[in-house]
């Protein structure tokens, strides 16, 4: 298992394990309209696009893109950052996968530089995020608007 920068010719790979993540994991936590609202706005294009303002990663098993995750700026600042599009694809979740793109964007000069980090986590993701040392941020611990739990780290 390998970890490396995204590329371009990734983009239907890594779309296609995040609509295969969200309709096996994250289908307990959401209904089937909001995952596939999310999966229409994950498509190959909108992965590039992430892709041109983050730094993208992907976790590779042989040739294989098996999980995926992204750092960027928090609102253009430059003293937070958030992380994004955190994926692994169903067989290889709780096998260390998650842990280390989370490892990988803590060593991200976006994350280097931030005294916060946000994660704007699904419901599913939530305890994982808070096993790697994320807390819910203002200490809300029921979704927003979007559905989404907004978790921070301070360092």
């Amino acid at each position: 298992m390998n970890i490396r920068k995204f590329h371009n010719k990734d983009a239907e790979e890594v779309s296609t394990l995040i609509a295969t993540t969200l309709r096996t994991t994250n289908i307990k936590d959401y209904s089937s309209d909001y995952i596939e609202n999310d999966v229409k706005v994950l498509q190959p294009q909108n992965i590039l696009e992430r892709a041109r303002w983050t730094h993208f990663y992907v976790v590779c098993d042989n040739d294989k893109i098996i999980g995926c995750g992204a750092i960027g700026p928090y609102w253009n600042k430059e003293d937070e950052c958030s992380l994004f599009t955190i994926f692994v694809l169903p067989e290889y979740q709780g096998k260390g996968v998650g842990r280390k793109i989370i490892q990988t964007l803590e060593q991200d000069e976006y994350f280097l530089r931030a005294k916060r980090i946000e994660i704007p986590a699904s419901i599913t993701g939530t305890p994982f995020y808070r096993k790697v040392g994320y807390d819910y941020k203002n200490g809300i611990k029921e979704p927003d608007s979007e559905g989404l739990l907004r978790l921070e780290k301070f360092r």
